[in-house]
């Protein structure tokens, strides 16, 4: 019997947890602004909060199905092995105990648990059947096991190969790797689906809010009685992402396998940090040649010059990036409008001053007025100060975040204020993981190898000139003040 392929179920889980993700960021977004404010919602809120909360229900539904198919078609296929006579192992009480230990995660307690029975599996010993339960089957039911270079990878003779490390797993390090990216989090992520490898938005091409330039070209009209209508039109253009891919290759001891839960703990160390900076160090300086395009190479860069000539940071710089940041917590609409609306809804906390760490001691010299009476303003509030401020500081009314992609002290780029919502994520999900023993044969060694298929680039084409003709404005901008090279 041909079933529904499990890849795709958790990939679809991937896409409705997104979803999911969007509605809660919205409905905390709600009460933040309230409790800020220190008052109830509004009406207007309440009604906001109430359909959103109603729109979590469809999504909810759709994950209790996606759960209770992974299950079932998990069970299936085992009781399809279990017809033709292939062997489950050795579990307790035979087969139905392996099927029934065979739940949505494989039946494996934890990550490193898994790796232990990819490990021996790999080496020439019993295959575990859960491992089976994690992957997807051919035709003839049998268990399709990584591939390596030279396509003999089989489950058929294990130390020859190695097996598909599940998806449920490796989505629990991507998860990981996301949460823990405060740069990651708060980029706007799109999962692509298991039958494409590339994205295609269409988004508003709009350079300039003067009359007649709006979102490409639409014009509304003042018009008199029995006047004929005008007409006007949007432009567009195609925003295309590309998946790269990003590789992690670790080994692990006998010592190491021997223990699972040190294992998982070191995986669970290390992969998600390397993952993270990698992709996160794309966002801000990649290429766009084999990699996401960073922001520091795209032309919706706006560097903008505070006019001073000290040599320290001033006020007048961070003014000045200030005056000409454009996000959309502060603006009524956005230049790069795709159709969908709530794909692109500013996160909470997706604006922010990325700095390099060598700043830091230079904020403290931002005021306005001179001395310490009570015409002097603060514009940097340090972490500590005062819990409104949060866990990074506060300047300006936005956390300031240190971060090892931004350029030295004196050089532009060692500020970056961002609307990372403007930027797009493109991935394929789970992180893909496989496993060999040969390798690190002779060191007694297991190689896991992971891999992350991901694109990204910013949704503005190129600042914004606003309808007052005045300075352009991105929600990406640095500035080469009097301190900068």
């Amino acid at each position: 019997m041909k079933t529904t392929s499990i890849d795709a179920l958790r990939q679809r889980a991937v896409e409705v947890e997104a979803k999911i993700a969007v509605v809660i960021a919205a409905q905390q977004t709600i009460l933040d602004t309230a409790t800020a404010e220190k008052r109830d919602l509004t009406q207007l809120e309440a009604d906001q909060f109430a359909k959103n909360t109603e729109a979590m229900k469809p999504l909810r539904a759709e994950m209790e199905r996606n759960t209770f198919m992974l299950f079932e078609i998990g069970a299936q296929l085992q009781r399809e092995k279990d017809m033709k006579g292939i062997a489950v192992g050795d579990a307790p009480n035979g087969r139905a105990a392996a099927r029934d230990n065979a739940n949505a995660n494989g039946g494996f307690k934890s990550f490193g648990e898994q790796l232990v029975a990819v490990s021996r599996a790999a080496r020439g010993g019993r295959v575990d059947p859960r491992l089976s339960a994690l992957g997807d089957f051919d035709g003839q039911g049998n268990f399709k096991a990584a591939g390596g270079s030279d396509g003999a990878m089989n489950e058929g003779v294990p130390s020859e190969g190695g097996f598909l490390v599940g998806a449920d797993y490796a989505q629990t390090v991507y998860q990981r790797t996301y949460r823990t990216g405060n740069i990651l989090s708060r980029c706007t992520r799109v999962p692509i689906t298991a039958t494409s490898n590339k994205l295609k938005l269409r988004v508003v091409d709009e350079d300039s809010r003067a009359d007649g330039s709006r979102m490409g070209g639409v014009l509304a009209l003042w018009e008199n009685e029995a006047d004929a209508y005008i007409y006007s039109r949007g432009k567009f253009r195609q925003v295309e992402l590309n998946l790269h891919k990003l590789t992690g290759l670790m080994y692990a001891t006998d010592e190491l396998l021997d223990d699972a839960p040190a294992l998982e703990a070191w995986i669970m160390q290390n992969l998600p940090t390397e993952l993270r900076f990698r992709t996160e160090d794309a966002i801000f300086q990649g290429s766009g040649a084999g990699q996401p395009l960073g922001i520091f190479n795209t032309q919706a860069l706006l560097t903008v010059n505070g006019g001073t000539t000290t040599a320290a940071l001033s006020v007048a710089d961070v003014l000045q990036m200030w005056a000409q940041f454009y996000y959309s917590g502060a603006q009524g609409s956005i230049a790069a409008e795709v159709a969908d609306q709530n794909l692109l809804a500013s996160k909470d906390g997706s604006a922010a001053w990325f700095i390099d760490q060598s700043v830091l001691p230079y904020l403290f010299q931002l005021q306005v007025g001179t001395g310490t009476g009570p015409g002097v303003v603060l514009l940097y509030h340090p972490p500590g100060s005062n819990p409104l401020y949060g866990t990074y500081g506060d300047l300006l009314g936005l956390p300031v975040i240190p971060t090892e992609h931004n350029m030295n002290y004196g050089t532009a780029g060692d500020i970056l204020l961002a609307d990372l919502s403007q930027y797009l994520i493109a991935d394929k999900g789970s992180i893909a993981a496989a496993a060999s023993m040969h390798v690190r044969f002779v060191y007694d060694e297991m190689t896991f190898r992971f891999t992350y298929r991901v694109d990204g680039q910013t949704i503005w084409k190129k600042p914004l000139t606003p309808k007052s003709g005045g300075n352009t404005l991105s929600p990406f901008v640095v500035c080469t003040g009097g301190n900068f090279r």
